[in-house]
Parts: C-alpha cells; structure tokens; sequence
C-alpha cells in the first residue's frame, strides 16, 4: 500500500512520512531503478525493535562470556548445554535453539570438522587438541540475539590454531566491508578472498541470516560474493555475520541420524565466528559476539 506524504510513517515514529523516511525510501528506490537488489520494509528494523535487539544481543554476549571459563579439557558438550540453558533463564531470557524445528538441546556445540549443528552429548567429552564453535541464541522479551565463538581445547596444532584465527580474521573483515549503501557482494567479496588466500574455503550452502525479530530472517547472507552485487545494506538492517571456514574443499554434508549436524565432506577442519551486527546510519555496530 502506497503511503501518502503527510500519513504517519512507516516505522511507527508516529511522524509524517515525508518528514521521517520518504528520503530514505526514495533513495532505496534510486538504487533499485538502477538495478540494484533492494530490501523491503520487513528486512529494516524500527527504532523500537532495534533497541530489543540490541538488548537481547547483551544478553546472549553475556551467555557466551559466562560459558567461556567452562569450556575446557574433560568437560562433556551436554554439560556445557546444562550451564547455557540454566544461565540463559537465570537472566531472563530463553534458549532460541531448544525446540527450534524440532532441535533437542539449547545450543550448538560443533567439534573439529563438524561444521555447525553440533548436538551437545554427556558422552562427547572435550579433549586436547580439538577446537569447537559454541553458537548461542537468545530469546529476551520476544526479541534475539545470535553469536557464536571458536575455542582451542589443550595443546592445539598450529594448523588448527591457524585456521581459528584466519576464520576470526574474516569476520572482522567482513564487518569493516559492511557498510550502509554498500552491497552483500562487497562483503562476501574479502571475506572469502582473506580465507582463499589463506589455502582455505567458505562453505557455500550455508550462510547468515536476518536476526532479531524473528531467529532467521531475510535475507540470507552469503560469505561469497562480487563487489556492487547482492542486496543493498541500509540503516535498519540487522543480520548475522558468520562464515563457516574450512581447512580443506567447501564440501559439507548431514548426518541423517540425527538430521541436524553438518560435517566437512572430507574430513578436515571446519572453524566460525558469529556476530549479529545492525547497519547504522555511518557504519555498523555489533548486537551480539
């Protein structure tokens, strides 16, 4: 439905459209006459729905920060499952991934070449040498945040502890090519030229993805790109920054025994890092790591 210039805006500041976001508007409208893919109104967040998501991301920030000192040798995954879920309601909110299309614990734990959707067990212990991504989710007053953070466990290998570094190192340069009016494919670009030019690949059939007012949202984010291609970033949008990076070939495939983890098809390593990030009017700033 078309909005008049003089009835309240779309972002439910209560102000005249044409005195909060007919500019804005106009301006995305620009870039997609121009050919470019634009996103629509569902993907770019009111000032409201910001402020939960940014709440809800210091809460999952936290639930990683208070995990961290446990994860070590002799631990099991399920017991890391048990300390997330009882400190994520302690603080009030709630584990996003329990019960999530049928997910039966509160959170990923993902062990040297699975890739992502580690099912935490009593009888998976951690051990030296391994490295593990712990993928968070919290639930806060009906809003999410989503991160997800690597660990080395004991005597780890220099391959290993490379590929953990380069991995964290794609992130942070895919958040620095992250920018308002910039495209996905600007992004997706030098992230996957960093993990390339480190003898590595980004998994392809898996991405990030919108987050905050719903756990997945549009658009889906690809880590793999070409500059000024893909969908334009613009104030508002809220997504998760998280490439999967692995040691060997992209290759992943499921487990159909449990339907949910992901492993590399060749056997190799897998690391990650997860941020849930907000495109800003100048930049970005980061909900949730």
């Amino acid at each position: 439905m078309k909005i008049g210039r003089n009835d309240k805006c779309w972002c439910g500041s209560g102000r005249k459209y044409k005195a909060c976001h007919m500019s804005f508007d106009n301006r995305i409208k620009d870039y997609w006459n121009r050919g470019y893919e634009v996103p629509d109104h569902s993907m770019i967040k009111t000032p409201e729905q910001i402020e939960g998501i940014r709440e809800a991301g210091k809460k999952n920030t936290m639930v990683l920060d208070f995990i961290t000192p446990y994860v070590k040798e002799g631990v099991s995954t399920g017991e890391l499952n048990r300390l997330i879920e009882e400190y994520t309601r302690e603080i009030g909110g709630i584990p996003a991934c329990l019960g999530y299309q049928g997910y039966p614990k509160s959170v990923c734990i993902s062990i040297d070449d699975v890739v992502c959707h580690g099912i935490p067990s009593d009888d998976q212990i951690l051990k030296s040498g391994q490295i593990l991504n712990v993928d968070c989710t919290t639930i806060y007053n009906g809003y999410f945040g989503d991160a997800s953070r690597m660990f080395c466990i004991g005597e780890v290998s220099e391959e290993k502890k490379k590929l953990v570094r380069v991995t964290k190192e794609c992130v942070d340069l895919a958040l620095e090519a992250t920018k308002p009016w910039g495209t996905m494919g600007d992004m997706g670009y030098v992230c996957n030229k960093h993990a390339v030019e480190n003898g590595y690949s980004v998994v392809r059939e898996i991405g990030g993805h919108g987050c905050g007012v719903q756990f997945h949202e549009e658009p889906w984010v690809n880590h793999i790109g070409e500059p000024d291609e893909g969908i334009l970033f613009v104030p508002g949008m809220t997504f998760t920054i998280e490439p999967m990076v692995n040691m060997g070939k992209p290759d992943v495939w499921e487990d159909e025994d449990d339907g949910w983890t992901i492993r590399t098809e060749d056997g190799k390593p897998s690391a990650q890092w997860e941020y849930t990030i907000l495109v800003t009017e100048d930049g970005t700033e980061i909900l949730s790591h």
